[in-house]
């Protein structure tokens, strides 16, 4: 027979669980938490030996969630990993208003080049890169303050470019090519409009070399051509909350297609990172802030 004391229980222990979970959704994963997720890929569209990439996505950072100094300790670990390349997608402020302080982006540029590979480390713009940036909102365009401030520390930002990099040395030479944002100017009359030039950085490829794209929003990754072998995106954090490989909420016009890990189709790769910060509320639920690995060889 269901008593008095039951119900109460029931109800004691219903309050606790939602209080744990706040708890831990609210604090503990988004702010404590760190994990290196590793992809091993086999891709059809890779030709060079096999390359090790490590992938910092959407910090966002801002206090107390991703302060500088947990940025210092990404940074060490990041480097620790042994990573061919180190490349950086995009969005590097904070992305909600819950921020006790906020981080100098001049100090998170030069963190961030303290960054270590042999074959250098590069970075892309995200959203709220542009957001951020009134000056470049009332311009209509470039050029983008963190950009500069990347720059200036002595890391590269690929902005609708497309270099050659690596040698004769194992993994062979092959293109890094990076977009800029697709949603970067916010329109007055509402919605968005891109900077992204997909067809203008491809046309910088000018050999059969395997490339490789950098995209923040992986929404692009339908028209990305195959003479892409993969590509890497940020931009959805997994949806922040994930439960049972299914996101409620992703910022993406395709859903839970591309909101985490990789994702195949035809001879096309694509990696979503699950990022590290947080994007309009700080929260995080199965959804563990990481240093994305992807182990690339040919199929």
């Amino acid at each position: 027979m269901l008593t008095r004391r039951a119900i109460l229980k029931g109800l004691l222990g219903t309050f606790l669980a939602g209080l744990f979970v706040s708890a831990y959704g609210f604090f503990v994963e988004p702010a404590l938490r760190l994990r290196v997720r590793r992809w091993r890929l086999a891709s059809p569209g890779w030709r060079g030996g096999p390359l090790k990439i490590a992938i910092l996505a959407d910090l966002h950072m801002g206090e107390p969630w991703v302060s500088l100094a947990r940025f210092e300790r990404i940074v060490a670990r990041t480097n620790a990993l042994g990573a061919d390349l180190i490349l950086l997608l995009g969005d590097y402020e904070a992305g909600h208003r819950f921020v006790s302080d906020s981080v100098p982006m001049a100090d998170f540029a030069r963190v961030a080049a303290g960054l270590s590979a042999p074959l250098g480390r590069y970075a892309i713009l995200g959203n709220h890169d542009w957001w951020h940036d009134r000056a470049a909102q009332a311009r209509g365009g470039g050029p983008n303050r963190i950009a500069g401030l990347l720059r200036d520390a002595g890391v590269p930002v690929l902005q609708n470019k497309a270099l050659k990099i690596g040698g004769g040395a194992a993994p062979g030479p092959f293109w890094l090519a990076g977009l800029d944002d697709q949603v970067a100017l916010l329109r007055r009359g509402g919605g968005y409009r891109g900077l992204d030039d997909l067809q203008g950085t491809l046309a910088q490829i000018t050999d059969d070399a395997p490339a490789i794209l950098l995209a923040h929003e992986p929404d692009i990754f339908p028209r990305v051509p195959d003479r892409f072998a993969l590509t890497l995106s940020g931009h959805t954090h997994g949806g922040q909350v994930r439960i049972f490989g299914w996101s409620p909420m992703v910022p993406s016009a395709y859903g839970n297609r591309y909101a985490y890990g990789p994702v195949r189709e035809g001879a096309r790769d694509i990696v979503v990172s699950g990022g590290i910060g947080c994007s309009i509320l700080p929260v995080r639920f199965g959804v563990v802030p990481e240093i994305t690995v992807v182990e690339l060889t040919a199929a």
